[in-house]
């Protein structure tokens, strides 16, 4: 974005028209291209007087200056200097007051004996005093993104956002809707999705409609700008607040497009309260599986696009899934309520009122002061202050969850009999397609549980015969191995072992009589 100073608006017919710019300028862009480039190594103060002789020769000043803004970003400055210059100032201030400094030939005096000082000359030394000054800092690199016509999209693009910073209300239409809807969740952003005659079309809040976060919702509004104008077909509406009179904005793709450089950085889910709470989510690795953009929900006239959903996948990697697999599972939506208006709040709450047979939970900011409302419409109210926590999160899934559980156990007989030797509950779960939950109550007539692992008696035998007190415990790993047992302790026990531990080098199996 450019300041809000380099703004250039006609407001002709009432409107609110930014002065986009086309190739003619592009020799004025190359201009100040030049002027950086030429300015490697000198000092700011050059480069600034360099462009303001640009400036008398230009149209339009703020062109100009809305070039070197984004130029700006690709320089590098330094303090150069052969002592730090608050350093010299310190030393230089000391020996005046001890001189006395009234005229040039006193101040040379001090100069002298400050250099002495720091084993410099008093030129030298003078150089140093104010040379962390911006004006001062030198020109160290300049890398610039853009070309000529590059830096004219770029303007273009950025005296865009710069205008919609004002913007109370935003409605886009994309030829590549999931895109849109996709930046908008990832930006945070306040939006809903409407059906028009034509269409339906995503509404996103403009930074001006909020009370507070303005700068950073300001910043991330910008952003989305940019995803809309890399798709191929875009229209965009904004009522703009211009000083307390309405106007209305009309972009589309004929006005601005992106310059054919990396995108700016979008905001991550990993900085957000969706980002860390799907992170906290995943470590906890359990059946529900995070998925992080859902179908849309019809909503009467309208579209609830939820933030995420939880897949109940009993055996199943568990893990953060950006679209939904295939293969159905039973589904419980969560929806994040973050920045707010009363009027989103407003128009939140009869979206989701709309919502039928379907399982939905809610966080909700404390400082909405809504749970009770969210409540009443049959969905799951979680109320959270700065982050979502997961525990409440995992408390509210875990009605489901037991109904879930009980559901598989009843879809099975009462005794299950596998026909592997050895099998865990975690294996033998995850072939019926089932929660552990769900068998381990069951009888296994042909099997022994050990631990947490189904074994046929006879097998127990083998291994009993092969075992013996003395034992290093890796050689008794060895014969449990050979037999598909993985649960070690539990076998030993079982069969009337224990482990004597050597350090860090290992055990012995001691039988557990000899205690």
């Amino acid at each position: 974005m450019l300041t809000k100073e380099l703004l250039r608006v006609s407001r002709a017919g009432g409107g609110y028209h930014p002065q986009f710019v086309d190739a003619g300028v592009d020799d004025l862009a190359a201009r100040v291209l030049g002027v950086y480039q030429g300015h490697v190594g000198e000092r700011r103060a050059a480069l600034d007087a360099a462009l303001t002789d640009l400036e008398r020769d230009a149209d339009d000043f703020k062109l100009v200056r809305g070039f070197a803004k984004l130029l700006e970003r690709d320089a590098t400055f330094e303090t150069q200097s052969p002592v730090e210059p608050r350093r010299v100032r310190r030393r230089v201030f000391e020996a005046a007051e001890s001189v006395g400094v009234v005229d040039d030939s006193e101040r040379q005096t001090a100069l002298e004996r400050a250099g002495d000082h720091f084993g410099v000359a008093p030129s030298v030394l003078e150089d140093a005093l104010y040379a962390d000054r911006d004006s001062r800092q030198v020109m160290a690199a300049f890398d610039p993104r853009w070309s000529p016509s590059e830096l004219r999209t770029q303007y273009n693009l950025s005296l865009a956002q710069t205008a919609l910073f004002d913007a109370t209300e935003v409605r886009v239409r994309s030829s590549e809707p999931a895109t849109l809807v996709s930046a908008v969740k990832r930006l945070q952003l306040l939006y809903e999705i409407v059906s028009t005659p034509s269409g339906r079309e995503v509404v996103v809040t403009g930074p001006d409609a909020l009370f507070s976060n303005t700068r950073r919702y300001g910043t991330r509004f910008a952003r989305l700008l940019r995803t809309v104008a890399a798709t191929a077909e875009w229209e965009l509406t904004a009522t703009i607040d211009d000083r307390g009179t309405e106007r209305e904005l009309h972009l589309s793709a004929a006005d601005v497009t992106v310059p054919g450089v990396e995108p700016v950085s979008e905001v991550t889910y990993d900085s957000g309260v969706e980002a860390d709470f799907a992170a906290r989510f995943e470590a906890l690795e359990l059946d529900w599986e995070l998925i992080r953009e859902p179908e849309p929900l019809e909503a009467g006239e309208h579209v609830v696009v939820p933030d995420f959903a939880f897949d109940w996948r009993p055996g199943h990697e568990g893990g953060v899934r950006k679209t939904a697999p295939d293969e159905s599972a039973f589904r419980v939506y969560f929806e994040i309520m973050g920045f707010w208006t009363p009027e989103y709040v407003r128009k939140k709450l009869s979206r989701l009122a709309a919502l039928e047979d379907v399982e939905l939970l809610v966080a909700v900011d404390d400082s909405l002061g809504v749970g009770d409302a969210i409540d009443a419409q049959a969905h799951r109210a979680i109320p959270y202050s700065g982050s979502v926590r997961v525990k409440d999160v995992r408390d509210a899934l875990r009605p489901f969850e037991a109904e879930l559980v009980a559901e598989s156990a009843d879809s099975l007989p009462d005794s299950l009999e596998p026909d592997a030797d050895v099998v865990s509950l975690a294996a033998l779960a995850d072939e019926r397609g089932v929660s552990e939950d769900a068998i381990e109550d069951k009888s296994f007539p042909a099997h022994e549980l050990v631990g947490r692992t189904l074994v046929r008696p006879a097998v127990l035998d083998r291994v009993d015969e092969r075992i013996e007190a003395g034992q290093t415990l890796a050689e008794v790993q060895a014969i449990l191995d050979d037999h598909g047992i993985d649960d070690d302790s539990a076998v030993l026990s079982r069969l009337g072992y224990r482990v004597e531990w050597d350090g860090l080098s290992g055990g012995t199996v001691r039988e557990r009589e000899t205690d």
